[in-house]
């Protein structure tokens, strides 16, 4: 089992574009797989992780509701924002500036073959994060991401998931609010969930800017200890 993950950052890219990226690594591993088992071979597959940020966009989940998507089409032009049908997991999100946003593209028979463990696994990772700031990020029943106060009438989220897999490979991830303009969300039903807020780490606390380097950096460690992983070429200390 090969438990090596490549790191790439790809700073600030379209998301078609890295849609598109991800597609390639991800047949690319799963092709390999295929041929693994057609010829009987032992090739390792390679395990990556995306960090990016998107420029303004929303995104609806192969079971998204569109109607939880509240702007029309020249509302998002003139919000400069874009929208996409996409093949992940989960209803409507948004991305952009000042999240975090992390693919993690492995092939899960390299570490256990469990959806269910994979999600909590990557709420956990943000959970040992926000804990490094003095926040306790919790799970809410039933609903993926990561949440503050979430059994008051002040849960608010601060972690988005959504994940695709197909023949134990993923694609797509996590998306954390650090620096983010909450105001985006006031365009959506975020996740689908009516009557719950969305928050952003530096609004919980209490700073005009947090940084990105470091909530990486944290990252990084808690996935490459969760996973009992390697990160290869990575551009942050942990």
């Amino acid at each position: 089992m090969n438990k090596i993950i490549q790191l790439e950052d790809l700073g600030v890219k379209d998301y078609q574009e890295t849609w598109s990226y991800q597609e390639a690594i991800f047949k690319t591993i799963v092709d390999l797989k295929i041929r693994n088992r057609r010829e009987e071979a032992q090739v390792e597959t390679p395990n990556y992780f995306l960090f990016v940020e998107h420029p303004h966009v929303y995104t609806l989940g192969k079971s998204g509701d569109m109607s939880n998507l509240l702007l029309s089409e020249q509302q998002l032009e003139a919000k400069g924002a874009t929208f996409y049908k996409i093949n992940r997991g989960g209803d409507i999100t948004y991305h952009g500036p000042g999240q975090i946003v992390g693919y993690p593209i492995l092939d899960l028979e390299n570490f256990f073959t469990d959806i269910h463990k994979y999600l909590r696994f990557l709420e956990e990772v943000i959970i040992l994060t926000l804990r490094e700031y003095g926040l306790e990020g919790t799970r809410s029943e039933g609903e993926t991401g990561v949440w503050l106060d979430v059994a008051t009438p002040f849960a608010r989220k601060i972690c988005a998931l959504g994940v695709r897999a197909s023949r134990w490979v993923t694609m797509h991830g996590l998306a954390l609010n650090v620096n983010v303009d909450l105001g985006y969300f006031d365009h959506i039903i975020p996740c689908g969930i009516k009557g719950k807020a969305v928050t952003s780490l530096n609004v919980e606390l209490g700073v005009s800017n947090v940084d990105e380097v470091e909530v990486k950096s944290k990252i990084l460690k808690h996935f490459q200890d969760l996973f009992e992983a390697q990160f290869v070429n990575p551009k942050f200390q942990f």
